[in-house]
């Protein structure tokens, strides 16, 4: 098995199949000709280089404030993805800038008890000049994307294109710069720049400037697949969310960032969107995917319930 390549230069029904086919069989599918537009990939990454480059005691400036938020910098050893899954390894060896939506309404939906942590501010470091512009710009354009790839899902469900779009319009995605860093000396056992885990969100669509030492996706044989990056495609996969939506139709399959060679001295960054519907949205079987006589397999959850209930497992 592999993880197909979609052409997005095509029309979204003659797409539609294929999705649905890959997000049954693997979870994963790789997205050439994007559109999402170079200049904007290029200085995310330059602005991304510039933040990591910056000493420790500058970044821990703009350092998470708590665990149960996902904004801010979060440095090494503080956070162990396994746990998502209930398992207990070494801490992932990496660092991660990340922010949550913004320019926001003053409207108690985004202001109230219940808008917590899906709304929590972002923290901006002084320094590189460049990081918000270039992370803002970016949002826009892959949200678009996100978009697009759920139009195209909602086709393969048989449901009408626009349907998600009513859940997503206040979504509250999360948008991370991930520099995994050389290693200074040999791994621990079980050590790993990100341990097995599932996301926990809708959809995931990532972009990575090196595969070396990259994304491995678990086979249903146990195999492990490391989807290529080359040509610059996004590779997007399901989320728990998404899988809960479809009954299990669509499959959240565990993943992890293995360990370079030895040796290997090189930064590897990655910038992965965890697109959330909105913290409100009632996730329960969707109609396609309960065949006649058949029971759900989960009861009804918010989205917002679910994520602070199997994020809070990951905090260091």
């Amino acid at each position: 098995m592999s993880i197909p390549v979609l052409d997005l230069a095509l029309d979204d029904c003659a797409l539609a199949p294929a999705l649905g086919a890959a997000f049954r069989d693997i979870g994963f599918v790789a997205l050439a000709n994007h559109v999402v537009p170079a200049p904007v990939i290029d200085a995310l990454y330059a602005a991304a280089n510039a933040f990591f480059d910056l000493p420790i005691e500058e970044k821990r400036k703009v350092a998470r404030p708590r665990p149960d938020q996902n904004r801010g910098y979060i440095g090494r050893g503080d956070e162990t993805l396994a746990r998502l899954a209930g398992q207990q390894t070494p801490p992932d060896h990496k660092e991660i800038f990340s922010i949550g939506p913004f320019d926001l309404p003053d409207e108690p939906y985004y202001t109230g008890p219940a808008a917590y942590p899906s709304f929590a501010p972002n923290l901006w470091p002084q320094h590189p000049a460049g990081l918000q512009p270039a992370m803002r710009a970016y949002w826009h354009e892959v949200t678009r994307l996100a978009g697009r790839v759920l139009g195209i899902g909602a086709l393969a469900l048989g449901l009408p294109a626009d349907f998600f779009a009513k859940v997503t319009d206040r979504h509250i995605s999360m948008l991370r710069l991930i520099c995994y860093p050389p290693y200074d000396a040999v791994p621990p056992e079980g050590q790993l720049r990100a341990g097995v885990h599932t996301d926990l969100n809708m959809l995931t669509l990532v972009h990575a400037n090196s595969d070396t030492g990259g994304l491995e996706v678990r086979a249903r044989d146990g195999s492990w697949l490391a989807p290529s990056t080359a040509g610059g495609v996004y590779i997007v996969n399901v989320g728990d969310i998404l899988m809960r939506w479809t009954n299990d139709l669509w499959v959240s399959t565990p993943h992890r960032v293995a360990n370079p060679p030895a040796g290997w001295r090189e930064r590897r960054l990655s910038i992965p969107f965890f697109f959330q519907a909105n913290y409100d949205t009632v996730v329960e079987c969707l109609p396609p995917c309960l065949p006649a006589g058949a029971v759900a397999k989960y009861p009804p959850v918010t989205v917002g319930a679910y994520r602070a209930e199997r994020y809070a497992r990951t905090a260091g």
